[in-house]
């Protein structure tokens, strides 16, 4: 390991430890569960409580996924709250800033549960790294009142794997994986079947062994982006009808392959455009 990555995990198990009984938000990606580890190593298993979110705009097996690292963690106090965000008119109608409903009714529960359970503090694994794109839901961290010890640290999303990778993390390379809604369009609504449908869809794909992927939901368009070097797969034409013929089971009219490829905010070109479009 890097000398300037010891300094800043060292930097990271000190500010754990100044925070004493934590509550963390566990979503079972790598960056959570590194602050998870870090949370356990610091304070000892007894002061922290990992709570997961689980909604309609979650994979299934994503809660499943999480219930298994906890107890590789060898985690007891993990909670799983439902999260009512589709409830919210204001998430419903997709706006730029549908993270920030979403994230401040999650992080409304972590803070009543910590409050249940004597927590002092509410955690997140926000990195150095998420300043860099567009994320509302740190406005609702920042009124809430959660912390973000990795971002503190200044620990980036690489040197998140790199971590996660020598504490023997099983998911050190699990490839990012946002919410079912982030799929949808700005501004076109979200809805239980249209999350469902994406899930379908992107579960399919995964079970043909494409690895990191979105499927986008257009209405009745799904934009599917795959990495470049898996994208000559569909040069097979057994293969390629196979998933036309899936996705317009699942719903979809029209079955159409990003050119530009996989690319995680995809939804957030448009933002730029608009912007450019200003100047």
């Amino acid at each position: 390991m890097q000398a300037a990555l010891e300094i800043k995990r060292d930097k990271l198990i000190s500010r754990m430890r100044e925070l004493g009984k934590v509550v963390v938000g566990f979503s079972g990606g790598i960056d959570s569960t590194l602050a998870l580890k870090i949370a356990v190593e610091a304070l000892g298993k007894e002061n922290v409580w990992a709570v997961t979110g689980n909604s309609e705009s979650l994979l299934p097996e994503e809660l499943e996924h999480c219930r298994i690292l906890g107890r590789q963690i060898g985690l007891v106090n993990l909670i799983e709250v439902h999260t009512d965000e589709l409830s919210n008119p204001n998430y419903r109608a997709n706006p730029v800033d549908r993270c920030f409903y979403c994230k401040h009714e999650l992080f409304s529960q972590l803070q009543r549960i910590a409050h249940e359970v004597g927590a002092a503090h509410v955690i997140d694994g926000s990195n150095a790294d998420d300043g860099l794109d567009w994320r509302p839901g740190r406005r609702a961290a920042g009124e809430l009142g959660v912390i973000s010890p990795l971002a503190e640290s200044g620990i980036t999303k690489s040197e998140i794997r790199e971590l996660a990778k020598g504490y023997g993390l099983p998911n050190w390379d699990k490839p990012a994986l946002a919410c079912l809604s982030s799929r949808i369009p700005y501004g076109s609504e979200v809805s239980v079947e249209k999350l469902s449908q994406i899930a379908k869809a992107e579960r399919f794909l995964r079970s043909l062994g494409f690895t990191q992927l979105r499927v986008r939901h257009h209405d009745n368009i799904a934009r599917i982006e795959l990495l470049k070097e898996e994208m000559p797969r569909l040069d097979d034409r057994v293969l390629l009808d196979k998933v036309v013929t899936k996705l317009k089971k699942i719903g979809f009219v029209y079955v159409t392959l990003d050119l530009q490829g996989f690319r995680s905010g995809s939804m957030n070109e448009s933002m730029t455009e608009d912007r450019d479009n200003d100047r």
